[in-house]
């Protein structure tokens, strides 16, 4: 599964371009909370890319060997997506919770646009 990890390098490399904008955001607007929690978020939307991609190599592995198949790990990518969530409502004067929300979903909009950018390319 080659591809699975080209494609993935490139969502990566976007989404660090992503959280670069939200760093320099953070950094130089006043507008604090609300990227702090667009970084938060997004950085555990990396991660929860990470471990998705990590598992679905692993999986496809197990079947190519005709072995039995766990799950992809639902219950880690939720436990950090509440962990921010936490760190959000633990800290709501530094981080805002629905930019920490937006962020969680950042992977899924870029593979959507990722997917979309790759059609019309294949067109």
């Amino acid at each position: 599964m080659p591809e699975i990890q080209t494609i993935y390098q490139r969502q990566r490399k976007y989404i660090f371009f992503l959280l670069s904008i939200y760093v320099l955001g953070w950094g130089f607007t006043e507008f604090k909370p609300v990227f702090a929690g667009l970084v938060l978020g997004t950085g555990i939307s990396l991660f929860n890319l990470w471990l998705l991609v990590r598992r679905t190599r692993g999986f496809g592995d197990k079947v190519l060997r005709g072995e039995k198949i766990r799950s992809l790990g639902l219950m880690s990518r939720m436990a950090s997506a509440i962990l921010a969530v936490i760190i959000a409502m633990e800290y709501p004067e530094e981080v805002h919770l629905i930019s920490v929300v937006v962020g969680l979903m950042t992977s899924y909009i870029v593979i959507m646009i990722d997917f979309l950018i790759q059609s019309l390319h294949s067109r």
